[in-house]
């Protein structure tokens, strides 16, 4: 029977050891996926990308998974069950992108297919950000605590870019509030914090923080800091409607 995707679960029966998995959500199967190094560490993974979406809950998630002699590679045992599953028509998630990581800032500008796990499950920015530290201080140990807080993906630039002027990230003085700030007001916080010219973005996997006006196809709302104040704007939001997602092995841990 596929146990809870809990981090109390992994922490206190999962071990540090290389095997594969299958994901459940209501008892269907989803996912097949590997881990080389460490299944407790590679299933935390999936459950906290998992705890920050829409449309779907960690209680509605089980797995079960089997542990891989050392001098054997996961590799093998997951190509094998993703064969036999996708013969029958089930595991989904394995052609939808949920094993994908952040997939760089070329990729910001594709639109996102309606099969994808990011259409599908969207990220909840109405999430505190845990983990910040109140008080005056500069902005980037903010932005890596919150990088580090959030179950999806924050991505922003830290060093100066000659053609858009503006302030490394790292050295801007901050004062964080000794209030909770959910994704959507903290990235106004930090906009606030920086120059004209910046722009927060949420894409539906993610989140980026960039010295650029930019329109992106699949985006659905932004900040911009211009004229000394943070505007927000709706997005397209625009999804592709035709084909799959490329077939992914589970990436490695």
């Amino acid at each position: 029977m596929p146990a809870p995707l809990s981090a109390e679960y992994l922490k206190e029966e999962i071990q540090h050891r290389p095997g594969v998995y299958q994901l459940y959500v209501d008892d269907e199967l989803v996912y097949v996926g590997k881990a080389s190094k460490s299944l407790r560490d590679r299933l935390d993974v999936h459950r906290k990308k998992i705890s920050g979406r829409v449309n779907i809950s960690l209680e509605q998630v089980g797995f079960v998974c089997l542990y891989v002699d050392e001098d054997l590679d996961a590799a093998a045992p997951e190509k094998l069950l993703i064969k036999r599953y996708r013969a029958k028509g089930e595991a989904p998630w394995n052609t939808m992108g949920f094993g994908n990581k952040d997939p760089g800032r070329n990729r910001d500008k594709t639109l996102v297919k309606a099969k994808h796990f990011d259409a599908r499950y969207p990220i909840n920015t109405g999430l505190t950000v845990d983990g910040l530290t109140p008080g005056k201080q500069t902005l980037g140990p903010v932005l890596t605590a919150a990088k580090s807080a959030l179950p999806y993906t924050f991505r922003f630039l830290t060093m100066p870019k000659s053609k858009v002027p503006h302030t490394s990230l790292r050295d801007v003085p901050v004062t964080v509030p000794d209030t909770k700030m959910d994704t959507v007001s903290f990235l106004r916080f930090v906009l606030e914090s920086l120059p004209d010219g910046w722009q927060a973005t949420e894409l539906p996997g993610y989140v980026i923080l960039y010295p650029d006006f930019e329109d992106l196809a699949s985006a659905t709302r932004y900040w911009r800091a211009t004229n000394g104040s943070v505007e927000p704007f709706e997005g397209q939001g625009r999804l592709d409607e035709k084909g799959e997602v490329a077939d992914q092995d589970d990436e490695d841990d």
